[in-house]
């Protein structure tokens, strides 16, 4: 019993010295605190649009506590960050800063960063920065700088074009709700203008669409994330952010030209119409990285010449009916997302008519063209590369000149036919590699003529189409 009582003595002994020890805090200059990072870096955000959350911790490694008099902004309001220290957030109530903050000898507490700046008024991002200041009981002063980029952009929302329009900027233009073109109006996106689309938003089509990008200045149709979500990961690299195009029922005579669409959910939705009258005519541009599909045509009328359309979770290149012709055009199925990806290419009856020319269709499956037959099912390729078991049916009529890929040849088919498929930091450039046999394969004759400079070295045209960076 009396062994038992000394125990309780001990204990008691050591827990108030262990108490006595955390309730010291040091008056020396020398003791200071400690920072997860150098700089807490916001990424370039529109004016007026919060960023996500940034945050860092603060160490104490001395041997005693520190406590701060007060953590502030240095400029207050001014610079339109906002934090948040260990739970207290620097609100003007409280003169944007937390006082008596207390940090035990090896403790440590976490800071939350955002900002939302203000307008710049000129046109390129600019700088925006901010000191978090400590100012330690101790009479020490330690600053941590907040960094950060705002670029001024124009903010619509719930956009209606019920008259022939044209949106032309080189200031980018952020889109909330959604762009709707009404029955009878033209909406016109002239070259080098670039739209920026909140996760609801995308464009509504029921009269007539053309994008008018150039090789040098192309039409960017995109989401509006411009941070990242890690240091080797931009927000833009990743699909389903925002709702795409839709191409209504009475909608005819539309054309993407130049046009680079990322990151959407489904890239183009075209709604079944009459296949006497042309629907949609994609020419020299790119559906890339989308979560459902890249391109749905259904029962309608379409042209797409020198396209790519690669990486999406379901097919790249869906065709339900209606009369469809590919030229010079690549369908590439690498979407990092999810194994369970969809195919290339399907096409399904009734189909009154698919013509595929010159065209490169590979990915990762061994077999990425799906076809369902029916009454009415008249399709052909000629001079493709395909990768799918060679057909060797009545069906192989309907292919002609085609190169049809070996699952087990791994250095020239697949994903070696490109320059770079790089799944770690998602950057795909779907130029063609010297190696690739679409190299100068496709027929002269009936291959586009083209400024993509497409061409291969002794002057014939390659399969497939220009690249995407």
């Amino acid at each position: 019993m009396r062994l038992k009582k000394y125990f309780h003595i001990l204990a008691a002994i050591l827990l108030v010295a262990a108490c006595e020890d955390n309730d010291t805090f040091t008056t020396s200059q020398s003791d200071l605190l400690s920072f997860s990072v150098d700089t807490v870096r916001v990424d370039t955000v529109f004016s007026n649009v919060p960023s996500s959350t940034r945050s860092f911790w603060v160490f104490n490694h001395s041997g005693a506590g520190i406590r701060c008099s007060s953590i502030l902004l240095e400029r207050g309001n001014q610079s339109g960050f906002r934090v948040n220290v260990d739970g207290t957030y620097l609100s003007s109530v409280v003169g944007y800063q937390a006082q008596d903050v207390e940090i035990r000898a090896g403790d440590s507490i976490r800071i939350y960063v955002e900002l939302t700046a203000s307008r710049q008024h000129v046109d390129d991002p600019q700088r925006v920065e901010e000191n978090l200041v400590f100012n330690l009981e101790s009479g020490a002063v330690q600053k941590l700088c907040l960094s950060g980029w705002a670029w001024d952009a124009m903010l619509w929302r719930d956009m209606v074009v019920t008259k022939d329009s044209v949106i032309s900027s080189t200031n980018p233009i952020v889109v909330y709700g959604g762009i709707t073109v009404n029955k009878g109006a033209t909406l016109t996106i002239a070259s080098g203008t670039t739209l920026y689309f909140a996760n609801a938003a995308g464009i509504k089509v029921d009269g007539t669409l053309k994008t008018e990008g150039t090789a040098d200045r192309p039409v960017v149709l995109r989401g509006d994330r411009i941070d990242r979500m890690f240091d080797y990961l931009p927000y833009d690299r990743l699909s389903g952010q925002w709702r795409g195009i839709r191409f209504g029922s009475e909608s005819y005579a539309n054309e993407l030209r130049y046009t680079d669409l990322h990151g959407a959910f489904d890239g183009i939705v075209a709604d079944s119409s009459d296949v006497d009258s042309e629907k949609l005519h994609v020419f020299a541009s790119t559906i890339h990285n989308c979560q459902g599909v890249g391109l749905q045509l259904n029962h309608c009328k379409a042209r797409l010449e020198n396209t790519l359309i690669s990486n999406t979770l379901m097919a790249c290149l869906e065709i339900n009916g209606g009369d469809v012709a590919v030229n010079g055009c690549t369908l590439a199925q690498f979407y990092p997302f999810d194994t369970n990806r969809g195919p290339a290419i399907r096409f399904r009856a009734p189909l009154q008519n698919l013509l595929c020319r010159n065209s490169l269709i590979t990915g990762y499956a061994d077999d990425v063209m799906m076809g369902k037959a029916g009454d009415v099912f008249n399709y052909r390729f000629e001079d493709c590369i395909i990768r799918t078991p060679k057909i060797t049916t009545k069906d192989s009529v309907r292919f002609s000149a085609v190169l049809f890929e070996d699952p087990k040849d791994t250095l020239t088919t697949g994903k070696k036919h490109f320059e770079r498929i790089d799944t770690e930091n998602l950057v795909y450039d779907f130029q063609l590699d010297a190696a690739s046999p679409a190299v100068g394969r496709a027929n002269a004759t009936t291959s586009l003529p083209t400024d993509r400079n497409g061409r291969a070295r002794d002057g014939k045209p390659d399969i497939g189409a220009f690249e995407r960076k």
